[in-house]
């Protein structure tokens, strides 16, 4: 396809099609686009209007990968479809609540002054969604209920909220930040950088693209970015995909060890996404093996389950362990239709 417009159209097209789900675009009031980095400007999901698109074409530098593509599809849509409301739900949006204790970096405070560089962390919608399912779910108290989610898939993160508000999130000014992820590095001492770059001789943004698009599982094993295809290979002997695989849950229990430290306590922890949802052999691992300090124990039969909505810990676990399936179209369409009724 040439460009966003001629896709959007054949998104519209097959939407009130003979097997669409609206019979023409005037029954469409508003669209809802998921935008990864709205700086430090946007603490709510927000109609879109010329500042709206300024300050995304701003952010470009933060969200290289995606908010281009972001605010070409917001363009494409109001052009293909013009006089439609379009709303912009950020993933850095539910990490705006963090505290300044969590969201500084201890780096000189005039970076953060000239580019507001601070953790913002991402996946937001998933990890607000989840968070107040959870809470909900298991009937909670919506004000002061200690979450932890864990949205473990190909690009993964973990986020604390208190009462449905994020105090923090292993992602930081980037992605790039955090757990062991498909292609990601993670958390890496920044000297790695330079050490790279120097006996590579490489550029900083090619080392860069290396720890974003070639390190993770992916680089550890050079097998597959695909959890699944390590796990196979494990399960086959290969002893980097072994330990590619410990290596990925035990930085998922240092980081709800963390949370529970930075909380206080922990009244639940929720598996979402891809790994989350469907790998019951990492859920009952990170619990057994790291865990159990905090009287989690995990039902071997209620974990027994793949993408369904459930409480998979035991009757007498002292944490709730749940099943949540993400939704991030459910709340990004919660999201337009509140600010556009």
């Amino acid at each position: 396809m040439p460009d966003h417009s001629v896709a959007v159209k054949l998104v519209f097209d097959a939407l009130t099609g003979e097997h669409g789900v609206v019979k023409s675009v005037d029954e469409i009031t508003a669209i809802g686009h998921r935008v990864l980095h709205g700086g430090n400007k946007f603490t709510e999901s927000i109609v879109v209007n010329e500042e709206v698109k300024k300050v995304i074409r701003e952010c470009f530098d933060l969200g290289p990968l995606h908010n281009p593509a972001n605010l070409m599809g917001i363009e494409a849509c109001e052009k293909v479809v013009p006089g439609k409301k379009n709303v912009a739900v950020f993933d850095t949006t539910f990490g705006m609540t963090l505290p300044e204790k969590a969201y500084f970096y201890a780096i000189p405070k005039e970076y953060y002054d000239k580019y507001a560089i601070r953790r913002y962390g991402f996946h937001g919608t998933s990890h607000a969604y989840v968070s107040q399912e959870t809470i909900r779910f298991g009937g909670l108290d919506p004000e002061k209920a200690k979450v932890i989610v864990c949205h473990l898939g190909n690009g993964a993160s973990i986020s604390a909220s208190i009462g449905g508000k994020a105090v923090d999130t292993s992602m930081g000014l980037t992605p790039l930040e955090g757990l062991i992820m498909g292609t990601r590095s993670g958390d890496v001492d920044g000297a790695v950088i330079q050490f790279i770059a120097n006996h590579e001789n490489k550029t900083v943004d090619e080392v860069l693209n290396i720890l974003n698009k070639k390190s993770g599982v992916l680089g550890m094993t050079g097998i597959s970015s695909d959890f699944r295809d390590i796990e196979i290979a494990a399960e086959n002997g290969d002893h980097m995909a072994e330990v590619a695989l410990d290596a990925f849950r035990y930085r998922v229990a240092k980081y709800i060890g963390a949370y529970v430290a930075a909380m206080n306590g922990v009244d639940a922890i929720a598996f979402t996404a891809g790994v989350g949802e469907n790998d019951k052999v990492t859920r009952r691992l990170v619990t057994e093996q790291y865990l159990s300090y905090l009287g989690a124990k995990i039902d071997p039969e209620r974990n027994d389950v793949r993408g369904k909505q459930r409480l998979i810990s035991t009757d007498d676990s002292k944490v709730k362990i749940f099943l949540i399936p993400t939704n991030e179209e459910l709340a990004i369409a919660r999201d337009t239709k509140r600010l556009t009724e």
